[in-house]
């Protein structure tokens, strides 16, 4: 068994999936829209081009992400009591990482040298998504 983070952008999927391309090198492994659903009955009226289903690849780790819920005038971008935790190899890449995802997003922590790690921050995306980033290793 295994479990995959599903993540619903409502409306923004096809957004959410180029930036984190760009900020994290992510790859695309599947990407389905509306109009290609096998279903019509499923497809909200003009979206035909939004995201029904796409599959990303970060680093060694598969999310799932739609803009399914997006359709509901009611919905409600709401990322909270989670957050991705990313561990680079280098502190060049968090730091390109780090300012990638702050880019329209929130620092909650500078990414700076801790007790626990060579480097650490915490920056909730402009898609209100939380990212933990960590260079493991002594902070000497």
């Amino acid at each position: 068994m295994s479990v995959v983070t599903t993540l619903s952008f409502g409306g923004r999927t096809e957004e959410a999936v180029e930036h984190y391309r760009s900020a994290l090198d992510a790859q695309v492994l599947m990407l389905m829209r509306f109009r290609e659903c096998p279903d019509p009955s499923t497809i909200p009226s003009g979206w035909e081009d939004k995201i029904f289903h796409a599959t990303i690849r970060i680093g060694s780790t598969e999310l799932m992400a739609s803009d399914m819920g997006g359709e509901d005038p009611n919905f409600e971008l709401a990322f909270t009591g989670f957050a991705f935790a990313v561990r680079d190899d280098s502190v060049a890449d968090a730091k390109r990482h780090f300012a990638a995802l702050s880019q329209h997003g929130r620092v909650l922590l500078p990414l700076a040298p801790t007790f626990f790690a060579t480097r650490y921050g915490i920056v909730i995306d402009r898609f209100g998504v939380s990212w933990k980033i960590t260079v493991p290793g002594d902070t000497d």
